[in-house]
């Protein structure tokens, strides 16, 4: 019961089970070409157009396994603040697991990512994993200018990786994604750094559907962020995120098979952000 409480409170941040799940997919050669294409440029040259978030989102998730509500996420864009040349998004994650999980398996976890206004890219990511008696803190600092990220655990570890400019956290590739054009049969490639290492994230764009959730119904595109097939995962076992079929790209359910059965995170409530300030 604990493995499903653990993979339950990975749903924090929607994407964030990949961690748990095993190594992202390492894409074709031709993909690392044109990412080092882009990562010639000036980092403080790129700019990509959001429409589909700003200051005040908040999100809120319901979490469960089965049959059963094991507890609540959230995601919020809380403020802007600098971090050294750049003027960042700080956004929060938090999981709580509810009254009777918390009995035999108490899940406190936060995450929070600085993300650059204007290239939606990483600049500082935070994770603070309380789960049962497990603790655990990661930090990573990425400096775009010099090509590395410093990712420190639990302030014992630190490894120093080199990077692809304009690369992302967890949190912040997920938002750069909602920023892109989405269209079926579309796949994106975005440079992320999970743990101490870095990946190549691919993320398909699979198909349109129709859902109901507690916020409502919602017209969606289905992506799919592709595992390995290691971990808990087994190699049929998928995640699929049902994003809003508008410039929003709004996350209003995620569910995953893994071999424990299906875990789900439904949009409860929402709150959209001012995309004028």
């Amino acid at each position: 019961m604990n493995q499903i409480v653990r993979i339950m409170a990975t749903l924090t941040t929607l994407l964030v089970l990949l961690e748990f799940g095993g190594d992202f997919n390492l894409l074709a050669q031709e993909t690392n070409v044109e990412l080092a294409v882009e990562s010639s440029l000036d980092v403080q040259s790129r700019e990509v157009i959001n429409d589909a978030f700003g200051l005040g989102e908040r999100l809120l998730f319901s979490l469960g396994w089965g049959f059963i509500t094991a507890g609540q996420a959230t995601l919020e864009v809380v403020d802007t603040n600098t971090i050294g040349d750049h003027l960042c998004y700080r956004i929060t994650s938090r999981t709580t697991s509810n009254s009777v999980v918390d009995k035999f398996y108490k899940v406190r976890d936060t995450i929070i990512s600085q993300i650059d206004v204007d290239g939606i890219f990483s600049c500082y990511f935070f994770k603070s994993l309380n789960e049962g008696s497990y603790h655990s803190i990661r930090e990573i600092y990425f400096d775009h200018v010099g090509g590395e990220a410093i990712c420190h655990k639990d302030q014992d570890q630190v490894d120093t990786l080199s990077i692809e400019q304009f690369s992302h956290d967890i949190i912040s590739a997920f938002y750069y994604v909602r920023t892109q054009t989405l269209e079926v049969g579309q796949t994106l490639h975005v440079p992320t750094v999970s743990g101490n290492k870095k990946h190549l994230l691919e993320v398909r764009v699979l198909k349109r559907e129709t859902v109901e959730v507690p916020a409502g119904e919602f017209r969606c595109l289905v992506v799919e962020p592709l595992l390995s097939a290691t971990g808990i995962f087994r190699h049929e076992g998928r995640i699929r995120v049902w994003l809003t079929d508008d410039r929003l790209h709004m996350p209003v359910l995620m569910k995953s098979k893994v071999v424990v059965g299906s875990i789900y995170a439904e949009l409860k409530e929402f709150r959209l952000g001012d995309m004028d300030w």
